[in-house]
């Protein structure tokens, strides 16, 4: 399951529901711009020294999913079957249901905004 950047944000809150969540994953990733998200929210936060070392193992220990050339073709799909729907979300969670589509994952997520993305299946918590 494909991990968004509030999901990573309860993680390191110790959200009993989310890791409960997480227990039936097989397998954990974390795309770079999730990741890029949540270190930018850190820059800001008194807890950066203690959260900043537990997200460096939490990143090792997970699939970090990168933007390549095979990703462009479900982003840019994405992009104009939302436009035309006029149902655009937030450029950044383009890019996660894009990596979503070509990975085959679900998003663990609060953003219900990624209900309106054909193929992609949100899981809450």
């Amino acid at each position: 399951m494909i991990l968004d950047t509030n999901a990573i944000s309860a993680f390191f809150d110790g959200d009993p529901g989310l890791k409960k969540a997480l227990a039936g994953a097989s397998k954990i990733s974390l795309p770079v711009i999730v990741l890029g998200e949540y270190r930018f929210g850190l820059h800001g936060s008194s807890l950066r020294k203690v959260i900043e070392p537990a997200l460096d193992a939490f990143q090792a220990s997970s699939d970090v999913l990168s933007i390549d050339a095979e990703t462009v073709q479900p982003y840019a799909k994405l992009c104009d079957r939302l436009k035309r729907a006029g149902t655009p979300i937030p450029s950044n969670d383009l890019w996660i249901a894009a990596l979503a589509l070509q990975h085959g994952a679900p998003i663990l997520s609060r953003d219900r905004h990624f209900d309106v993305v054909p193929g992609i299946r949100r899981l809450a918590w």
